[in-house]
Formats: C-alpha cells, structure tokens, sequence
C-alpha cells in the first residue's frame, strides 16, 4: 500500500511500515487543496492535527484504506464519512495516555501548592512563606469527568493517595477498582478536584460553563487537559474570581487553532485575566507530548495498521 504522511512523527513509523512492504511518501508542506489533488494515489494517510479530513477531502481519497491519527482525538477527522466510506479510523490513545496521567496529577499539586507563584517570587527575591502554604490533597475527593484512556491513567496515578476517586460517563459500567462511577449529582456534591479527560464533541463543547460551574457544592479546582473548547474561559473566569474555583490547570485553552500547534493572534480578555491569575497553571498542549509517548503514539498506529491489513 502507498500510505502519505502529512505530519513529522517517530522515525519507526516510516521504518516498520517500510518493513511491511508499504511505499512511504512524506508531504509536509502541501497545502491542504494541493493534498485534496493526489491524495486518490493513497491507500492509507498519517496525521497528527495538520488539518480536517473533512467530507470533500474524504471524497476524493477514493482508493484510502485507513487513516492514522498520531494522537488520541479524532476531531479533526469526520469520522461518519469515513465509517460510511469504509476507511478503517486508527487513534492512539493508548499511547499518550500515561503522559497525561502524569502531566495532570502534576498540575494538580502544583496548583495545591503555588508552587508556580512561589518560584516566581523567590527568582524575585521574595520570601513568603505564608503566602504560599499549600493545601494537601490528602482526604479530598477528585472527580474525573470521561473515564476513558485518559481518565482511567489519572486516576491510576491517584492510588498513592489517600483520596476518593469519582468519575462520571455518559457510558455506563466504566467504573473500575481506581474510581467509582458516579451520577452527575453525586459528583457535583462531593468533588473537590475536577478533572476533564473528554473527546471533542457536540456534547462536551463548552460543557464547563456558568451553570455547570455553580452547579458544584463546593469550591474546587479545575483541571483541562482534555480539548480547549470545553471550557467557557469567560465563565471560567468569572468562577475564578468569585472563588467558586479555586484554581485551573490548563493544558489547553479555547482560542487554540484546531491544528492545536498555536493560538489565535488576538487574545481575549478572558485569557488576559489567565495569564496574571496567580491560582491559573498555564501549560501549551504538552500533556501527552513527552518522548515517551511519541514513540508509543507511533508504534500503537503501526501495531492497529499490521493487525488490521497484514
């Protein structure tokens, strides 16, 4: 097969689909209308967020076989034309997903302990010690909201600490020996740490906004290192300033571009407010993006490949 790479991945994935007998061609500077123009040539495409395999796109790769996605989302493919074409869809949340467990049990304590604010200050020469004593995560309760790859790694990361571990699915039976499955009500009122580790959709876009933020019992701290644009960020910030949230670990942001590699030019004032909230950590879509996990991201792509077509 001849499969078209449009994003620069781990080396192995040309190198296995190499020993497999696949012609390996790399584009990754076309735009999207000169890809539209060969991509019939192809029976298989790699990409990461470079652009949207969208229904015209679909149309025209008309000898494609599979789509491999280097990441865990599929947003940015219309994953219902492509069932419909018969185009065999493979993501890898497999192999990100302990990154992100890791990355957002960070930030969670980073966040509990200013340890953001403190090492500005002492890189300053301030020394504040009660301005910056720390809040133990120890007896809280975190509730995960998507129990699937991603919430399930967090919560697996959790285990060392003597904490309730919630989680809420629109799928039920997800809960395992890690969280337990919750209805919405029970987590709005016990949650003290709210985590999202959901897909992109019509439901969960702007999912975290006013109404659902006052819905909470509590005061909590809120954590996104699912997609950007389920959080309302000017009703975030409204949360942030009437203390109903306590603090926000963003690894993505609502004015990403859905490329996810940058951020619209023109910043709102809500993200101004982030950007000086001493209570906000700030991170650039990194929660899956360590070494490790690009090779494994990689090497799950290939593995779903070989399984499916050799």
């Amino acid at each position: 097969m001849k499969i078209l790479h449009l994003d620069t991945n781990h080396p192995l994935l040309l190198e296995q689909f190499a020993q497999l007998g696949f012609e390996n061609h790399e584009d990754y500077v076309s735009s999207k209308e000169e890809v539209e123009r060969k991509i019939h040539e192809y029976d298989g495409v790699i990409i990461r967020s470079r652009f949207t395999l969208d229904q015209q796109f679909l149309d025209k790769a008309s000898n494609l076989k599979f789509i491999g996605r280097v990441g865990a989302g599929l947003e940015n493919i219309d994953v219902e034309h492509a069932k419909h074409k018969g185009i065999f869809l493979a993501s890898a949340p497999e192999g990100n997903r302990n990154a992100v467990g890791e990355h957002t049990l960070g930030m969670l304590l980073s966040l509990m302990n200013h340890m953001g604010k403190a090492n500005r200050e002492v890189k300053k020469g301030k020394w504040d010690r009660e301005g910056n004593r720390g809040v133990e995560l120890d007896g809280k309760t975190v509730g995960i909201v998507g129990y699937g790859n991603m919430g399930k790694a967090f919560a697996k990361k959790l285990r060392g600490f003597d904490v309730e571990v919630i989680c809420y699915d629109i799928v039920g039976g997800v809960g395992d020996e890690n969280a337990r499955q919750v209805g919405i009500m029970e987590f709005q009122q016990k949650s003290d740490v709210v985590s999202l580790h959901v897909p992109q959709t019509e439901l969960t876009v702007g999912m975290v906004n006013s109404e659902f933020i006052d819905a909470f019992h509590k005061p909590f701290w809120l954590l996104n290192t699912a997609r950007g644009k389920c959080v309302v960020t000017k009703d975030l910030v409204m949360g942030l300033k009437s203390g109903k949230v306590l603090g926000a670990g963003l690894d993505v942001l609502e004015y990403e571009k859905k490329s996810f590699e940058n951020m619209f030019i023109q910043k709102p004032k809500a993200f101004k407010y982030l950007r000086k909230a001493k209570n906000v950590l700030l991170t650039p879509h990194v929660a899956g993006w360590t070494v490790e996990s690009k090779e494994k991201l990689a090497q799950t792509i290939v593995d779903k490949v070989k399984e499916k077509f050799c």
